[in-house]
């Protein structure tokens, strides 16, 4: 068994991966889910107050799920989460940029009417290859106990 409740730490930082962004995906994402002009049209972008392509902020946060998803719940007993409490788009995301994921465990509780399983929160940040944090989310989310009752 991979990742369970009992292994996260509060305070602890686990660093998920990176991803660069190319101007094809961020086209193709926005034109799919996020079509406006400065997402998805060079000139367009170029005359807006971000003066280029810029990826959707949904597109960035797709991407650090991914890099989660893949690169530490791959064989947790994560159960899915109960939803996002904050998202906060620092500084745009631009083409070629390339965005390392960190995530910070806030709190932890066994869940009081499912003790089978507990409840993180959790603060993800996306940090652009300058070192700025571009992106934060916090968010819960549902572990399995490896052990449930043994007062974790």
């Amino acid at each position: 068994m991979g990742l369970s409740f009992e292994d996260m730490e509060v305070g602890s930082v686990t660093e998920c991966g990176e991803h660069t962004f190319t101007r094809d995906e961020v086209v193709a994402f926005a034109e799919r889910f996020d079509p406006q002009p400065f997402h998805i049209d060079d000139a367009a972008a170029a005359a807006s107050s971000f003066g280029g392509l810029v990826a959707s902020g949904w597109h960035t946060c797709s991407v650090m799920m991914g890099l989660l998803v893949r690169n530490v719940l791959a064989g947790s007993t994560s159960m899915g989460s109960p939803g996002i409490d904050d998202i906060r788009w620092l500084k745009p995301v631009r083409v070629g940029d390339t965005i390392r994921m960190t995530n910070s465990v806030l709190d932890k509780r066994v869940s009081s009417s499912k003790p089978d399983r507990g409840i993180v929160s959790t603060e993800w940040a996306g940090i652009n290859q300058h070192g700025e944090t571009v992106v934060t989310v916090r968010s819960k989310a549902l572990f399995g106990l490896r052990n449930p009752g043994a007062g974790a």
